[in-house]
């Protein structure tokens, strides 16, 4: 899949990949059912947390996972858009380690699932 963090139709191409090609992309995508379970958790994402799939998917992402990101900029914003796709700088609070990103927060009514897309801030 030949895609960007900044793709206009990077939603369209997130929902038609499966996990080999999820986790072929150069950043992390964590793609959730529309309660916040996480479905997918792609190779990049695993590098940039540390966090395996085996330990996230199936669990609650903002309660559960990184409940960093349960503010109104990230998890509400979900529950409470039914479209999405904005782009915002963010700071993941990992235990002792916080990270700066660029998050992509994708959403759409007639889609499988949302996706939140992580891209380390270029240097």
């Amino acid at each position: 899949m030949s895609v960007d963090f900044s793709d206009p139709h990077l939603l369209d191409a997130l929902e038609a990949a499966d996990d080999a090609a999820l986790d072929a992309l150069p950043f992390g995508v964590i793609a959730m059912a529309f309660d916040g379970t996480v479905t997918s958790y792609n190779s990049a994402e695993s590098r940039l947390s540390g966090l395996t799939p085996a330990n996230v998917v199936g669990r609650r992402f903002f309660t559960q996972v990184a409940p960093c990101t349960d503010t109104g900029a990230v998890a509400h914003r979900f529950e409470s858009e039914p479209v999405l796709d904005e782009t915002l700088a963010y700071v993941f609070t990992f235990a002792l380690r916080p990270t700066a990103v660029r998050l992509r927060l994708l959403k759409g009514p007639d889609r499988q699932r949302m996706y939140l897309v992580v891209q380390l801030p270029a240097p």
